[in-house]
């Protein structure tokens, strides 16, 4: 058998609520025929159209991944590719007048999931849960830029 602490692991309790809000957007958006990550392209969108490769990035997955989703957004009418006039190589996506057309249903089924997932929890264990979760990505991007710095010191000497 595996051992592992997972009722103290804060990646065990985060992953689960990540999954379990997705299950949730999945079932609400497939009402408008849209799955949670074209939700998320979505979302990138809703900022201004952007490329192919800031998307990735927001999204925190290669680029190649995305290929196919954007792909199957563009055949079903809900984003357009074109090529950037500065650099031919790169592509900008931008939302098609059916993506502007249901956002507001689609934001309407991410507020009744939000809705759901904050029963029985007070403003003020939102604003912790907020302020918690604040630090963790402080504590872990500053642990990570650490950790990349000694990576690049350790190649340097190698050298």
């Amino acid at each position: 058998m595996l051992h592992y602490d997972f009722e103290q692991s804060l990646g065990f309790w985060v992953c689960g609520m990540a999954h379990a809000l997705r299950r949730e957007m999945n079932l609400e958006l497939a009402r408008e025929g849209i799955t949670y990550r074209q939700w998320e392209v979505l979302v990138c969108l809703a900022f201004g159209d952007t490329t192919q490769t800031e998307i990735a990035n927001r999204l925190g997955i290669e680029a190649p991944t995305l290929v196919g989703v954007l792909e199957r957004m563009e055949r079903d009418g809900w984003l357009e590719r074109t090529s950037c006039p500065e650099d031919r190589r790169k592509k900008r996506i931008a939302p098609t007048r059916q993506a502007h057309a249901v956002w507001n249903r689609m934001v309407a089924c991410a507020h009744r999931v939000r809705s759901r997932a904050r029963q029985g929890l007070s403003d003020e264990d939102l604003a912790t849960l907020k302020r918690i979760s604040d630090q963790i990505l402080e504590n872990l991007d500053s642990s990570r830029l650490e950790i990349e710095a000694n990576a690049l010191e350790a190649s340097r000497v190698e050298t």
